[in-house]
């Protein structure tokens, strides 16, 4: 009995295996149900649908003179009067008055060159003036008792009461007074132009502007050696360089081509990179009667209509040559797009704007047309990118790609 006991004594090992195989099943389920469940999501966001090819633009600042614009060209602003201001004479620079930025007036002192040496020539030139006029004086007051001795001799000749040879006399030191006096005033005539050059040559040490300017740059530095043909390497030519701010203008390559387009007086538009957001009036003041062969270009040469003080020699710029005057409404910017660009669905106006791979369909209010460009007054902002041409299959979060990216 013991043993049949203990033969029945067994581990069932079946019923532990169907359950493993039945919890394994169950987690394979859920596993495939989650999948199918994040496919179909995915689906629904279009993540397995291919990336429409799209054309993209800018909104942009747009300007209504660019619709009625002949012509646009590049150049520089270049001040019409321009000087490097220099000395006539070879010395030390020790004193500058003025630096970069510097508004000054027409024979304003700039600089003032070594100049002890001249100024020593010039108080002797006036010494010796002194001198030659005290001569002068003392020949006069010599000649005045020479001609009262000598009318005296003649009257006394005349009447016997005294000799030849005392009246030949008095009439030789009369005569010699004369030439005295000459001689000295002569002398003072030399030595006023002795002083003279030396004030000249004085002067030439105080560079001074040529006309009402503003300081571009400073070439020279106090101790410098300054000559006027700067032919030693460290000699300077110029001391400082001037503009007239008042005689700016753009000077702009045009092609030969597109001459026909152009006329003196024919109102422009000017846009500078360093100011993008304003825009200058201004008008051709003159096409300049010759050709850049190499360039096959002619330069124009463009006046502003009001100078700003923003405006700065070299700066570069772009001229838009115009059909017509601008009026008082046309100068203000407009946020615009191109019409191509906005849909109309469901009685409304759409742009689809590009963000992160897709489209996102936004409502905007729309407001004048200037040629292909319709402003956009809300809804969109400058810089943002928007679809050409949407087709009627785009929808709102649609998967997009620009095409050329």
């Amino acid at each position: 009995m013991a043993e049949e006991d203990l033969s029945q004594l067994k581990i069932d090992k079946t019923r532990p295996a169907f359950r493993a195989v039945r919890g394994k099943r169950r987690t394979i389920y859920i596993v495939v149900a989650a999948t199918v469940v994040l496919l179909a999501v995915l689906a629904l966001a279009g993540a397995f649908s291919p990336a429409i090819r799209v054309d993209a633009v800018s909104v942009q600042q747009f300007y209504p003179s660019q619709s009625f614009t002949l012509l646009n060209a590049s150049g520089y602003v270049v001040p019409q009067r321009k000087a490097a201001v220099a000395s006539k004479v070879t010395a030390r620079l020790e004193e500058l008055f003025v630096e970069e930025g510097s508004k000054v007036k027409k024979d304003q002192v700039l600089a003032r060159l070594e100049n002890a040496d001249l100024a020593a020539t010039l108080r002797q030139a006036e010494a010796n003036l002194n001198v030659a006029r005290s001569s002068v004086d003392q020949a006069r007051a010599e000649l005045n008792d020479a001609g009262v001795n000598f009318e005296r001799e003649k009257r006394l000749l005349a009447r016997e009461f005294t000799t030849r040879s005392v009246y030949d006399a008095a009439e030789a030191r009369y005569k010699k007074a004369k030439a005295s006096v000459a001689g000295a005033e002569s002398s003072v005539r030399a030595n006023q132009a002795a002083v003279k050059e030396a004030r000249v040559s004085l002067d030439y040490t105080y560079i001074r502007a040529p006309f009402d300017a503003v300081v571009l740059t400073k070439n020279a530095d106090i101790g410098d050696i300054v000559t006027p043909i700067g032919a030693a390497s460290t000699a300077k030519a110029a001391v400082v360089t001037l503009a007239d701010m008042s005689s700016l203008k753009v000077e702009a390559d045009v092609s030969e081509s597109n001459l026909g387009k152009l006329k003196a007086g024919q109102p422009c538009q000017i846009e500078l990179d360093a100011i993008p957001d304003t825009r200058f009036d201004g008008a051709v003041h003159m096409i300049v009667p010759t050709a850049d062969r190499t360039k096959a270009t002619v330069m124009v040469k463009v006046n502003f209509s009001r100078l700003d003080p923003r405006i700065l020699p070299e700066m570069s710029a772009k001229v838009a040559f115009l059909s017509r005057e601008v009026t008082g409404d046309e100068k203000r910017s407009r946020t615009a797009v191109s019409g191509k660009a906005v849909v109309e669905r469901k009685g409304g106006k759409y742009l689809f704007i590009v963000k992160d791979g897709r489209a996102v369909m936004r409502t905007v209010t729309t407001g004048e047309v200037f040629g292909d460009m319709v402003e956009i007054k809300s809804g969109a902002s400058s810089g943002d990118r928007v679809i050409l041409n949407p087709s009627d299959r785009l929808r709102n979060g649609s998967r997009v790609k620009i095409v050329g990216q």
